[in-house]
């Protein structure tokens, strides 16, 4: 089932059950900008990755996607309910050495790479989440003001706000 209407153009902002915290926008059908505002990557902040979404039901969507560095996403969000659940699948590597990947992403491609090839990749550290998303906000498609700084440079409580 192809993407909706519903999702694209939104920015959410979640906290998981172990106490991360993420920041999507969902920039149009295909691409996402992401900050990880605290966790085992917090600090690392992304733009314009491609990703697939699927309307699995009425209020339900599943985006999934690959990153350089290896590590593979699959996070189901019900905006309706403010519930999300995530499952990250992270590289040995990244296990091991989290802060490698804390950066703007989109100017490091070529050594995110690099880890990558070098692995080691197995054992995959699994981390498979429920998350309440505690503000949502329609900002409209591919403005790319929304995720445009790290999540340090962001104003004091940015995360913190619900509605």
């Amino acid at each position: 089932m192809a993407a909706s209407a519903d999702l694209p153009g939104h920015r959410f902002i979640y906290s998981y059950a172990n106490g991360w915290r993420y920041e999507m926008y969902v920039k149009n059908a295909h691409t996402i900008d992401y900050r990880i505002h605290s966790g085992m990557v917090g600090g690392r902040w992304v733009k314009d990755q491609n990703v697939d979404i699927a309307r699995l039901a009425e209020g339900h969507f599943k985006v999934s996607w690959t990153e350089p560095t290896g590590t593979s996403v699959a996070v189901d969000i019900l905006p309706g309910l403010r519930r999300v659940h995530g499952v990250i699948f992270f590289p040995r590597w990244v296990a091991e050495n989290p802060q490698r990947t804390v950066l703007f992403q989109n100017d490091h491609l070529e050594q995110m790479t690099t880890y990558r090839d070098r692995g080691p990749t197995y054992p995959l550290h699994v981390v498979s989440e429920f998350a309440t998303i505690t503000f949502i906000e329609r900002i409209g498609q591919n403005d790319e003001t929304v995720i445009a700084c790290a999540p340090t440079e962001l104003p004091e409580g940015f995360a913190d706000r619900t509605n």
